[in-house]
């Protein structure tokens, strides 16, 4: 059984940085797709970044403000968020596939974490 544990949350004025970690256990994060995924109160659970071993793709709103990436040795996926900005306000949530096929599909994602909060001040 796959565990994904997610930390790094907090509460940040607007401008400044946060990097979640994903711890993952029972499982590799370095053969399968690993995603990030945000739910803002009201809102459905939208996509923010993924990454397998072909690459990594974000959601338009972040890029070039966010990062994900992976240690293999640490099986530890994270996501470094820099310029944040008041809407990027949510509970994050690290995911997992059984496979290594990128996807931005929530539904795709075999295995979750119980997320992280990250608020961001005006």
């Amino acid at each position: 059984q796959v565990q994904l544990v997610e930390s790094g949350g907090g509460l940040v004025q607007a401008g400044g940085s946060l990097r979640l970690s994903c711890a993952a256990s029972g499982g590799t994060v370095s053969s399968s797709a690993m995603g990030w995924f945000r739910q803002a109160p009201g809102k459905e659970r939208e996509f923010v970044a993924a990454i397998t071993w072909r690459g990594t793709t974000y959601t338009d709103s972040v890029k070039g403000r966010f990062t994900i990436s992976r240690d293999n040795a640490k099986n530890t996926v994270y996501l470094q968020m820099n310029s944040l900005k008041p809407e990027d306000t949510a509970i994050y949530y690290c995911a997992g596939r059984r496979n290594a096929v990128r996807s931005t599909t929530p539904h795709d994602y075999d295995y979750w974490g119980q997320g992280t909060q990250v608020t961001v001040s005006s």
